[in-house]
């Protein structure tokens, strides 16, 4: 059973910062590309980073660029979302994902999903 567990969720104010880790089991880890996505009230859910099996590349939405790092740990099979400079646009629910991959268009898809961490940020 595919269990992607996240921690790290909070409150903050805007210009600090939040790490969130997803723990994985279930799943060939070292194999997968992961990812994360969020998903702001009255909104759709939508990409934020994706890191490849080795964690040699990875990706970023426009709107988290330069300010979001994501990296893995794959001999612990964790995941972490190292998030500075955070903004109260920011403000979502931000879930794991496993295999993540384009999908046609622009889209990104995922085949796992963790239950998701709330992370408000306040101006």
């Amino acid at each position: 059973q595919v269990q992607l567990v996240e921690s790290g969720g909070g409150l903050v104010q805007a210009g600090d910062s939040l790490r969130l880790t997803c723990a994985a089991s279930g799943l060939i880890f070292g194999t997968l590309s992961m990812g994360w996505f969020r998903q702001a009230p009255g909104k759709e859910r939508e990409f934020v980073s994706v890191i490849n099996w080795s964690g040699s590349r990875t990706d970023y939405a426009d709107s988290v660029k330069g300010r979001f790092t994501n990296s893995r740990d794959n001999a612990k099979n964790t995941v972490t979302l190292q998030a500075n400079s955070l903004k109260p646009e920011d403000t979502a629910v931000y879930y794991c994902a496993g295999d993540v991959r384009r999908g046609q268009g622009n889209n990104w898809l995922s085949t796992y999903w963790g239950q998701g961490t709330q992370v408000t940020v306040s101006s």
